[in-house]
């Protein structure tokens, strides 16, 4: 059996990629946590209690999501596995 040729959708995102989707959903997480403080303020009563959980839990949320790196599983053959092809 052959082995299927490398296919450039099979790689996994550049670094710089990766890091900054890492950097976005950082600052939407940290945003929506900025949204609740800013919550805090205008909420009555007992509700107060919703924004204020998503205030105080949201930055452990959000550097969990930041460091979560994607690995895909795919068919990425290490150099050693490589069949060399003679052009004859």
């Amino acid at each position: 059996m052959r082995p299927r040729p490398a296919s450039l959708t099979d790689l996994p995102p550049s670094p710089a990629d990766e890091q900054g989707a890492r950097m976005r959903r950082y600052a939407i997480t940290m945003g929506i946590r900025t949204l609740c403080v800013v919550a805090m303020l205008f909420t009555p009563g007992w509700w107060l209690l919703v924004p204020a959980l998503g205030a105080v839990f949201l930055p452990y949320v959000a550097v969990v999501f930041a460091n979560a790196v994607t690995r895909r599983r795919g068919a990425i053959e290490s150099p050693g596995g490589v069949v060399r092809r003679d052009a004859s």
